[in-house]
């Protein structure tokens, strides 16, 4: 159970300190009422995490142009507990229906996956498979302290550290990054820099920049590892070109290794089988994977039912250069629209075909055909409960 907070909010009614949210367009504001607010205000997790401190990205951030934000974050692992009657109806809700007896899948052997290496490079440029990931038993970065971030930034480099073969590398901390190597990994188009956006500055994800965070890659710089930016850490693998295959499969063998690492180390990731991963906000829950591909459809995107035909394959576009930018020459960032209630294998399938199905479109537009008789169904979601 939440502990009570003992703090100002005894001073003032629920009434009284109710946000604001008439103009707000976020899964948080369409779920918070007054009534679950008086109930919630005055509770914290067992490190403190208070209801006003998971929704203040929310209050403070009304909407976004290019995607409906979820308006919420966790502290802990324990803020899905305690806030659940909160939590549930946002997680079921951005994940298009995930009841709270749902159970997660997971599934990260590369082998289950069929083709992904025949993605047409005149038109798919790079592939990317990202996650994230959580250090069970300490705050998530929206709530953590300093010694807990440098705690986490120790256990994942100690980890790192060990990795051999095709994935031994080296950990560049922010802090202490000469020029020369944070112009080269500028150039790599690794750095990540403090966080600007305000959906991350409102819920407390650049405090102490840059303390305990820093960069982690291999020697041929395909598998990389963020640590302490959103998450405790976000585990990538990408390269140039059409094959996904190659790329899903280096991301689940250098995860894998990762986590047999981790636990060696008398640590393990947040993980339940309601849902799944545990990480920073809801969105992520469950796999916290995202398969993107930067893909030419200059026509395609034209077409007045791209929307529709992204939304029918579970799709989502971005800009290429992140989620605050548009396309740019026809060239999008194409991704799977899930996290949760599907496996990893299965969005990655997804990603595949989709992306495949969408470069056949492009292809016909290009040659003045028509696409009506290639549109798909709408791909369903059986959640075992």
């Amino acid at each position: 159970m939440a502990d009570k907070v003992q703090s100002a909010y005894s001073r003032f009614s629920s009434e009284e300190d109710f946000p604001q949210l008439a103009k707000h367009s976020n899964w948080m504001a369409k779920v918070l009422t007054q009534e679950m607010y008086a109930k919630l205000r005055n509770k914290a997790t067992v490190n403190g995490f208070t209801f006003d401190s998971a929704i203040q990205t929310g209050v403070d951030n009304p909407g976004h142009p290019y995607i409906y934000t979820v308006g919420c974050v966790a502290g802990d692992e324990e803020t899905y507990q305690d806030f659940d009657e909160f939590f549930d109806q946002i997680i079921d809700l951005r994940h298009g229906g995930y009841p709270k007896t749902a159970k997660h899948k997971t599934d990260l052997d590369p082998n289950n996956l069929k083709g992904g290496d025949d993605l047409d490079p005149n038109y798919v440029f790079s592939c990317r498979v990202r996650t994230g990931r959580s250090i069970r038993g300490y705050c998530l970065p929206p709530h953590c302290n300093r010694a807990e971030r440098r705690a986490v930034e120790r256990v994942l480099t100690e980890a790192l550290q060990k990795l051999d073969g095709e994935f031994s590398g080296k950990y560049y901390p922010l802090n202490k990054m000469t020029e020369e190597e944070q112009e080269q990994l500028i150039n790599d188009h690794f750095l990540f820099d403090k966080p600007v956006s305000p959906l991350l500055t409102c819920a407390g994800m650049a405090r102490d920049w840059p303390d305990a965070r820093g960069i982690w890659h291999n020697d041929t710089k395909n598998f990389l590892v963020w640590v302490n930016e959103e998450d405790h850490c976000r585990i990538i693998s990408m390269e140039k070109g059409g094959n996904m295959r190659s790329v899903f499969k280096r991301f689940c063998d250098g995860l894998n290794k990762v986590e047999e690492l981790i636990k060696k180390s008398g640590k393990e990731f947040m993980w339940n089988e309601h849902l799944g991963y545990v990480l920073t906000c809801p969105s992520n829950l469950g796999t916290g994977l995202r398969a993107g591909v930067h893909v030419k459809l200059a026509n395609l995107s034209k077409n007045a039912k791209f929307d529709d035909i992204l939304q029918r394959l579970r799709l989502q576009k971005r800009g290429t250069g992140g989620v605050d930018t548009a396309a740019e020459g026809g060239i999008f960032d194409i991704s799977n629209s899930d996290r949760l209630g599907f496996s990893e294998v299965e969005l990655m399938q997804m990603v595949v075909d989709g992306v495949k199905l969408l470069v056949s479109m492009e292809k016909r537009l290009e040659s003045g055909e028509q696409i009506e008789d290639i549109i798909p169904e709408a791909i369903q979601r059986n959640v075992s409960c």
